[in-house]
């Protein structure tokens, strides 16, 4: 008589426990596979995502200081709806690695585009495709974000992501402070393959490409005992409401995050002001410009080296929380000495700790929205946060510009400041560390 195996039924307890059993299985794989995805793709793309390269592109193919903010702000609004969208289609999922992997070639294939619109076309037609290509990555970065923090969170207890977030930061960070400055000193400067800024982001391509590779090939992923049930967008729209009402904490911090997005009115022309206090341009002085964009680049790219392990291990003993108050401080510092800067070692000060103060909100943002309510509502958590942020990241280089051309670049760094002040008091006094509340719920050993 033929025998037929039945899969057991297991109660929520040991459903639990068994998915607890993978993660710790195969803890070290899932491990390399995100360190390494996060070293070279988090390295290709801080040579997109720096306050340089994009910004000292667009300039040189536009000769305005106004599109730059277009550009910028094109880039934020990409990601202003796609997180939700996304959300919505992986939160029902048991498995989301395929369609993180698809989400991270679409992105990638923005910065390709990036390149060979660089290389192939010039004046307007380059910008009109520059500018698309930036509205494009902003919006496959919008649900990409979302679903890659969210296979962090599946296979990485929480005791452990400051610190693996570190150390893929101090590493990548290394390598993509040496390649922003041989690709300002010699690529930028030398004009190589035709346009240095082209193949500078085919260079991010390369690289944001073999990360997404690693991780395809290195992880493991667990299927959870539970997922949310599937709805439409219309429908899971109507939740929004009450999954900001149900967590003031998650509430306010989205306020939080949204102001301290202010940050991006000044940040597209970081570089364009030390140039013009510096008095060099990419026509009259294509040598200095380089090296002088090499140098900030690097400054900034540097601090993510160094400041990487203090922000996980405070992170991971700390809380997100804490990251994110002193991150904001110290960008706050960081753009007040940009302003009285007067010189190449001034301004690669200043860049060193707006670099600090970037890597401390991104490792802190990030992640702490991972720790306010249910699993089940992480993904869409995270999506409104995101959108929150990405409808101030657009509006915020607009203004910036409007600031720039009607009275200066200073206006803009003076609103940069008074918005993070501001992120900075609601911070301190509105929002709490969720670590402590599930401590207190969970105990000591909360993964």
């Amino acid at each position: 008589m033929d025998e037929t195996t039945v899969k057991p039924v297991l109660s929520e307890a040991e459903a639990d426990a068994a998915y607890d059993k993978f993660v710790m299985d195969n803890l070290k794989r899932n491990y390399a596979g995100h360190y390494v995805h996060g070293m070279l793709g988090m390295t290709g793309f801080r040579l997109v995502n720096t306050p340089t390269f994009v910004p000292a592109y667009l300039h040189s193919i536009s000769g305005s200081d106004f599109w730059v903010g277009i550009g910028t702000s094109l880039q934020q609004l990409g990601g202003i709806v796609s997180p939700i969208i996304g959300a919505q289609q992986i939160e029902h999922r048991k498995k989301i690695l395929p369609v993180s992997v698809t989400l991270g070639l679409l992105m990638r294939a923005q910065i390709l585009g990036l390149a060979i619109s660089g290389w192939f076309l010039g004046g307007w037609p380059a910008l009109a495709f520059a500018l698309l290509f930036l509205f494009l990555l902003g919006f496959f970065q919008g649900p990409q974000r979302v679903a890659f923090q969210l296979l962090l969170a599946k296979v990485i207890p929480i005791r452990l992501r400051g610190r693996l977030q570190a150390w893929r930061n101090l590493t990548g960070g290394i390598i993509a402070a040496l390649l922003s400055y041989f690709a300002g000193s010699w690529l930028v400067a030398n004009h190589v393959w035709g346009n240095g800024y082209a193949t500078t982001f085919f260079l991010a391509f390369v690289l944001t490409s073999l990360g997404l590779s690693a991780l395809q090939i290195l992880m493991r992923e667990p299927e959870p005992p539970s997922v949310r049930a599937r709805k439409s967008l219309r429908d899971r729209m109507k939740d929004f409401p009450a999954l900001i009402r149900e967590d003031k904490g998650f509430a306010w911090f989205m306020v939080a995050r949204s102001l301290a997005m202010g940050s991006r009115i000044g940040q597209p022309f970081f570089f364009l002001y030390a140039a013009y206090k510096l008095g060099i341009s990419a026509e009259a002085n294509p040598a200095e410009f380089g090296t002088t964009l090499a140098v900030l680049s690097l400054a900034y790219m540097g601090a993510d080296t160094v400041t990487n392990l203090v922000w996980g291990y405070l992170s991971d003993r700390q809380g997100f929380r804490s990251t994110f108050v002193i991150s904001l401080a110290i960008n706050i510092v960081g753009v007040g000495a940009l302003m009285m800067s007067h010189s190449v070692a001034t301004f690669a000060i200043s860049f060193f700790l707006i670099g600090t103060a970037q890597s401390g909100y991104m490792m802190s943002t990030s992640n702490i929205v991972l720790e306010y309510g249910h699993r089940h509502d992480v993904p869409m958590r995270m999506a409104l946060s995101n959108t929150a942020e990405g409808a101030m990241g657009s509006l915020a280089p607009l203004l910036g510009a409007g600031l720039v051309v009607w009275l200066g670049y200073e206006a803009s760094f003076y609103a940069t400041i008074v918005t993070m002040i501001a992120a900075l008091l609601v911070l301190v006094w509105k929002v709490d560390e969720p670590r402590r509340r599930r401590l207190m719920r969970e105990g000591p050993d909360v993964k």
